[in-house]
């Protein structure tokens, strides 16, 4: 039998791989092609509450387990990973449009979440607290919060939803996990891995379809003690207006704008290029991508021109082709999105150095151009919302205060990169910006065993590290009297 014959591309409701409840589908399609790449179920409210059903019945069996019991499986999960990388990575890359080699980072990072909770679950130490009386005992306990919905965004199908439940599990909690219906098999086969792994029915479940009708039966079960939401800050409100009628809690990762402060005693030439290199990964479609790029006046002439050569000569095209730089948009939308975006700047007087339209030597797929723009104003929609798209607005500043000053401006604060070799600049700028990540010479920040979270408008709560695990847990403070 293929491996691809071995997968099961259906939800799993309480250890049962299964079409929705009322036979709905969803035809998936390559961002790339265009093509069907397969039916998926596409269910609601029937198949959500059912999955909640399960998820409760799971509770308490799964929430006594030892979390060295605990942690076997999530071991014997990333081992079923690590030995499938690379058959596992052109799915999601099928699916996603990104590169293989992202894509095999991403499944990588899944497999590595795994193998991390599964040693943090046995560090959850509680303490004793010394009391004012003698005869008084305090303790403090940490236990799980108890079923938890969560709902993930396409942009990675893989690394958003294994952060989260990789947590989850590792604290005791069952799960109910809603993926986006662009990326689904990635999510599918991140909860086989764990049903390969021998974790008992109930304790994961993967619905496909609605995600309002089933976001609103995670919002309305009062077993549902937590939601953990990657998305749009617009539906992260939504959720947190619901949560107020059962006081669900919320971890909410609600995408960013971050600012990128170029100093100029940086060497240029390489800062260009990892700026290029780390603008467009995922095409762009990174909540936590590089996207207003403040230039210092001396260098911002050479940084444009060097970011829009390199941005000219990226080969587009199926991320399944090894030499690819720059994959897909993920749907039709999203890229439309993008050209709204870029056609309302040239008009505003944006200058277009490098892209800006659809490449003219691919006629299938949702692509777009690797886009530099210069003369961006801070009024500009370009500017002040998300993009999520290939494209790297430039402005200029000439003191640190300027700079400091436009970044803390928006509602976002998800992540900052500041690039400079003097170290008093870099501790001024990571001191004073308002961001729940600072990137100080580095483009990547983000790992299993830091925390990842964003201030003000790009959400609440942290993943990954030890915070991310404590957002899965409650605590229970006893109080014993009359000892000796």
């Amino acid at each position: 039998m293929s491996f691809q014959n071995q997968l099961h591309y259906k939800q799993l409701i309480g250890g049962e791989w299964q079409n929705a409840l009322a036979g709905g589908s969803w035809e998936l399609l390559n961002p790339a092609t265009e093509e069907v790449l397969g039916i998926i179920p596409y269910g609601g409210a029937e198949d959500a509450q059912a999955a909640m059903n399960a998820a409760a019945a799971a509770l308490p069996a799964w929430s006594k387990k030892t979390p060295y019991e605990r942690a076997e499986i999530l071991m014997r999960a990333a081992a079923w990973i690590r030995a499938r990388i690379d058959d596992l990575a052109v799915i999601t890359t099928e699916e996603s449009g990104k590169p293989l080699r992202e894509a095999r980072g991403e499944w990588t990072t899944g497999a590595n979440l795994l193998e991390w909770y599964a040693e943090e679950g046995k560090r959850v130490y509680g303490r004793i607290v010394p009391a004012r009386v003698a005869t008084r005992r305090i303790m403090v306990m940490h236990e799980p919060v108890g079923v938890v919905g969560i709902i993930t965004a396409w942009n990675f199908p893989v690394y958003n939803l294994a952060r989260a439940w990789a947590a989850a599990l590792a604290a005791g909690c069952t799960i109910v996990g809603r993926p986006s219906e662009y990326t689904p098999r990635s999510a599918m086969i991140y909860a086989q891995a764990l049903h390969e792994a021998g974790i008992p029915a109930g304790v994961v479940n993967v619905i496909s379809g609605d995600p309002d009708a089933m976001g609103k039966v995670m919002l309305a079960d009062p077993r549902c003690r937590k939601i953990s939401f990657t998305g749009s800050t617009r539906v992260g409100k939504l959720l947190m207006d619901g949560a107020s009628q059962t006081v669900t809690k919320l971890s909410l990762e609600l995408g960013g704008n971050a600012p990128v402060i170029v100093f100029p005693d940086v060497n240029v030439e390489e800062v260009a290029k990892q700026a290029v290199q780390f603008k467009y990964r995922n095409n762009g479609q990174v909540c936590i991508s590089p996207q207003r790029f403040f230039v210092h006046s001396r260098i911002v002439e050479e940084f444009a021109e060097r970011t829009a050569a390199i941005s000219q000569n990226l080969r587009l095209g199926s991320g399944l082709l090894e030499d690819t730089d720059a994959g897909p948009l993920i749907n039709a939308r999203q890229r439309e999105r993008v050209e709204q975006m870029v056609g309302a700047a040239k008009l505003e007087g944006a200058e277009v150095l490098a892209g800006g339209n659809r490449p003219a030597t691919i006629d299938r797929g949702y692509f777009y151009s690797p886009t530099v723009l210069m003369n961006i104003r801070t009024d500009m929609q370009i500017y002040r919302e998300e993009i999520f798209g290939p494209v790297m607005p430039i402005l200029t500043f000439s003191e640190p205060e300027e700079a400091l000053a436009h970044a803390n401006a928006l509602e976002y604060g998800l992540a900052a990169y500041v690039q400079t070799n003097n170290l008093n600049t870099a501790i001024k700028m990571y001191e004073d910006l308002e961001y729940g990540i600072v990137a100080v010479n580095e483009w990547m920040p983000s790992t299993p065993e830091a925390p990842f979270g964003g201030m003000k408008g790009s959400g609440m709560g942290r993943e990954c590290s030890t915070e991310g695990l404590f957002e899965y847990m409650e605590v229970k403070t006893v109080f014993i009297g009359g000892a000796p």
